[in-house]
């Protein structure tokens, strides 16, 4: 999919000595960038995911009519996971939001998909008098590593979030994501991030986004893209697991189905993270096939770790394989998941403070 986003607001990403492949992958010149994330502070634009607002009095009424997430608990402080879906339950976008002031709320979502929920939203904003705005004008930057929390105290004068949390610095945010370091997401007006980055850079060192992105899988965590769009139940990319949906709230777009789906135990396709023995990074929608060449699922994201080996995430079916798997001719290895597959309620995620 082309990029949709403005060019000029990533020119400070060239000149901080970083460049765009494909539309939305920045590459810098660091050797062995994800060696580099386990062994210090590192840092990374992240051109593949954006930013969608919700603004205006009824803004909490309408979300909550409309998203998994229990929006009373997102209080600037608590910053969930959520979803949003058909009436058959399928993911539209899956989302992270937060509260930026009463009233207004920033859902992260991928790139490719601000538009089209935008879009999707529009059809219900005017009942409940809110404004959808996609924010080409903010930043997003990964700051990540074993030292980063250290780093954000001394350098950005906040105070390191957990997952799930936001700290707020004026109109900066800091939200943070889980993973096999810390992590957190800044958020900021574009016309400041050159000079946030120039001021993290005496002790940070830039990597490629892809680094992010393979520590997201390591964490279990997969962003839809437009390919991937109202295809899944929440239940199979873990979204309940995570922390992701309310079973508690009331009525939003496809609660029934997703509801349904939980109780009767009706998930037979689950997120599951694995290793392939090779070098070759599988595009998003590759088979995951068992020994007699059956597609039992299929990839949904894929990086290359330290070892130069291929990590991905996919959707497969919860059946016991037929033999070894495979994708694009490489053995596939499953490995486990930083949680366990079952229900975490939000509202018992907020009480974690």
């Amino acid at each position: 999919m082309a990029d949709d986003k403005d060019p000029d607001m990533n020119d400070w990403i060239a000149r901080t000595g970083g460049h765009l492949e494909d539309g939305t992958d920045v590459v810098f010149d660091t050797s062995e960038p994800a060696r580099r994330a386990l062994e210090g502070p590192v840092m990374t634009p992240l051109v593949h995911l954006g930013i969608l607002d919700v603004v205006g009095d009824g803004a909490e009424r309408f979300l909550q009519g409309q998203t998994s997430a229990q929006l009373s608990l997102v209080d600037g402080e608590f910053a969930p996971l959520g979803c949003f879906c058909t009436p058959k339950g399928r993911v539209l976008a899956n989302v992270q939001v937060w509260r930026v002031a009463p009233g207004h709320y920033r859902l992260l979502t991928h790139h490719e998909l601000v538009a089209s929920l935008s879009e999707h939203l529009a059809k219900f904003a005017p009942f409940y008098r809110v404004e959808l705005t996609p924010r080409d004008d903010l930043a997003l930057i990964g700051l990540f590593g074993h030292e980063a929390p250290a780093v954000a105290e001394a350098l950005l004068d906040v105070t390191p979030p957990p997952p799930w949390r936001q700290v707020d610095r004026g109109d900066h945010q800091v939200v943070g994501q889980p993973g096999p370091v810390p992590r957190m997401l800044l958020c900021l007006p574009t016309a400041d991030a050159e000079a946030v980055w120039g001021q993290l850079a005496a002790q940070v060192t830039p990597v490629d986004s892809a680094t992010w992105r393979l520590h997201d899988i390591q964490a279990g965590l997969v962003w839809l893209d437009a390919s991937q769009r109202d295809s899944y139940l929440p239940q199979m990319i873990n979204w309940e697991a995570l922390g992701g949906i309310s079973f508690k709230k009331g009525c939003y777009t496809g609660q029934e189905v997703v509801a349904r789906a939980h109780f009767r135990g009706q998930v037979k396709k689950r997120l599951m993270r694995a290793q392939l023995e090779g070098g070759h990074r599988p595009e998003p929608g590759s088979a995951i096939l068992d020994a007699a060449d059956k597609r039992l699922g299929e990839v949904l994201s894929a990086e290359l770790d330290a070892y130069g080996q291929a990590e991905i995430l996919a959707v497969m079916s919860t059946r016991e394989p037929n033999g070894a798997l495979s994708v694009a001719g490489q053995q596939l290895k499953l490995l486990k998941l930083p949680y366990p597959l079952e229900r975490l309620d939000p509202e018992q995620l907020a009480e974690k403070r």
